[in-house]
């Protein structure tokens, strides 16, 4: 590969990286021409962004953006590398653990970055894929912030008739005492 064609693909790595804040670095090799296209066709669905890397190319970009973290993914870029680009964290562990329930054995988690955290090895799948979006941890906060005021609101709507009992025999007694 010539010079200039390296430069491209490192340049096109880093834009990739600097787009995408979460990545997967994944093994597709052997996959049939029926499962590349399932995949590919999930990961567009699922905002995905597929791409194969050269090992040394990858390996180069990682270098350069001097981040102590991410040089612990350096020892998984051995065979075959595909990179899943996400914006949401949790996107590709879900989709592969999806996939590999359906049959396919391919993608293989190899590690990951994402939130700001690197995962090395297969077994991280299950806590990529546990990661909550941003969406989802706000829907979290405010089932959590509502929950106390639905319980008050129950209360004072059960104890409705209770409660007007006791105001109106207090205001009786008050007028009785005048």
């Amino acid at each position: 590969m010539k010079k200039e064609l390296k430069d491209q693909v490192i340049e096109s790595i880093s834009a990739q990286l600097k787009e995408y804040p979460h990545f997967y670095v994944t093994d597709i090799s052997g996959l049939n021409a029926e499962d590349t296209v399932k995949l590919r066709r999930s990961c567009f669905e699922q905002g995905i962004k597929l791409t194969v890397v050269k090992n040394t190319l990858f390996a180069h970009v990682l270098k350069q953006i001097n981040n102590e973290d991410l040089n612990q993914l350096l020892p998984t870029l051995k065979g075959n590398t595909a990179i899943m680009y996400a914006q949401t964290a949790n996107a590709p562990g879900k989709l592969i653990k999806k996939l590999n329930k359906d049959g396919m054995e391919k993608p293989v988690l190899k590690g990951a970055y994402a939130q700001e955290c690197v995962f090395v090895g297969a077994d991280k799948l299950d806590e990529l894929a546990a990661i909550k979006s941003k969406e989802e941890l706000l829907g979290d906060i405010i089932s959590l912030l509502q929950s106390p005021a639905r319980n008050v609101i129950s209360a004072l709507e059960s104890a409705g008739g209770k409660l007007a009992g006791i105001v109106k025999t207090l205001s009786e007694k008050e007028e009785n005492q005048q």
